[in-house]
């Protein structure tokens, strides 16, 4: 099961990435940040929007040296049939990883084993691939990547600031907090 502050599970599957296939492991991941986006299937309703938006958010992304990886139970021949269909998937530019068998989803604990389907699960692996933001939602209720985005910046610099934390709602630029006992009960 995947948690925070753990490893990601380790993998190896076929995906489908700038018109070709390639294989991507858990030890390809490490290195930069990572977003795991989990969705149910190609084909459907909310994830073209989903993944309509994480692509109109990539550039910013990849600037902040963060890799997405789209996951769904569906095969990599799927994922470019749907990629050569869609205008919304043709956008996207991040690799599409097939997961038929189910193992990464298994291993993000995000697997509707009845449906044989993924819920809707986001997950940010750090550069060691140590999980640092976990989301999981239901299959009606899609996913910002603006907010996602947020979170990056988040985790990003209380990695980079030993003993600052990033209040609600924080947004790059805004004051951080350093816990300590003069901030107890003035909060």
């Amino acid at each position: 099961m995947a948690k925070i502050n753990q490893p990601i599970p380790e993998f190896s599957a076929e995906a489908f990435h700038n018109g070709d296939f390639r294989t991507i492991s858990s030890d390809d991941v490490k290195g930069r940040w990572s977003i795991f986006l989990f969705y149910p299937a190609d084909f459907t309703f909310v994830c073209p929007t989903e993944l309509e938006d994480m692509a109109n958010h990539y550039e910013e992304l990849k600037d902040l040296n963060v890799e997405v990886y789209a996951v769904s139970t569906d095969t990599h021949y799927v994922h470019k049939a749907w990629h050569d269909a869609s205008d919304a998937i043709r956008k996207i530019a991040f690799p599409m990883i097939g997961d038929p068998n189910g193992v990464l989803s298994r291993g993000f604990d995000v697997m509707i084993e009845e449906e044989g389907l993924a819920l809707r699960g986001t997950f940010l692996a750090d550069p060691d691939g140590i999980i640092k933001v976990c989301e999981i939602h239901d299959l009606g209720i899609g996913r910002s990547a603006r907010d996602m985005l947020r979170k990056v910046k988040a985790a990003q610099y209380v990695a980079e600031h030993d003993g600052e934390v990033c209040p609600a709602a924080w947004e790059q630029g805004q004051e951080t907090l350093r816990p300590g006992i003069e901030l107890v009960g003035r909060i």
